[in-house]
């Protein structure tokens, strides 16, 4: 018992580094988090109440368009020719500057086309597979040579032959 009240009289002193402590992690907390975060909030207010017409804004969708009129309850946004949306002014997530390309239409330019370049057709003739449960084939899915001639392989199991395989 008599050790207990050695330890209780040392720490003792400490009463003003806790209260200190006390008071500094709010403070901390104000500084590093809220004040931060209703100073973002402000300027995404200012900046949604100050959208002009035919300014190029991101959606928080991820959505680019053109505004095209601005009233009280929202905004009308051309996301395509002739193709226009009314949004409220929350959705805007920020004004695109001029200078800002599209990325999405760079990424078409540079494809220049629409055909998948990886794409291999397995299927013979076109014709569609559906195996029962067991495995095999159904009647109606077997294929036909092109002399009309039952196949010797039913659909589904393709057999891969050295010419048959894509290049690399």
């Amino acid at each position: 018992m008599g050790s207990d009240m050695i330890l209780a009289a040392e720490s003792g002193g400490s009463g003003a580094f806790n209260l200190l402590l006390l008071l500094a992690i709010p403070l901390v907390f104000y500084f590093l988090l809220i004040r931060p975060q209703s100073k973002r909030r402000r300027e995404q207010m200012q900046m949604q109440n100050d959208i002009q017409p035919g300014a190029r804004v991101l959606t928080t969708s991820g959505m680019r368009a053109t505004v095209v009129e601005v009233d009280d309850d929202g905004l009308l946004l051309e996301i395509a020719d002739g193709v226009e949306v009314h949004f409220v002014k929350q959705a805007v997530m920020q004004v695109l500057k001029d200078d800002e390309p599209d990325e999405i239409d760079d990424e078409l330019d540079e494809d220049g086309g629409d055909e998948d370049d990886d794409a291999v057709d397995l299927s013979k003739d076109g014709a569609e597979v559906d195996l029962s449960k067991d495995g095999e084939p159904r009647a109606e899915d077997t294929a036909s040579d092109e002399d009309g001639e039952p196949a010797s392989e039913p659909k589904g199991k393709t057999k891969v032959e050295a010419a048959d395989k894509p290049s690399a």
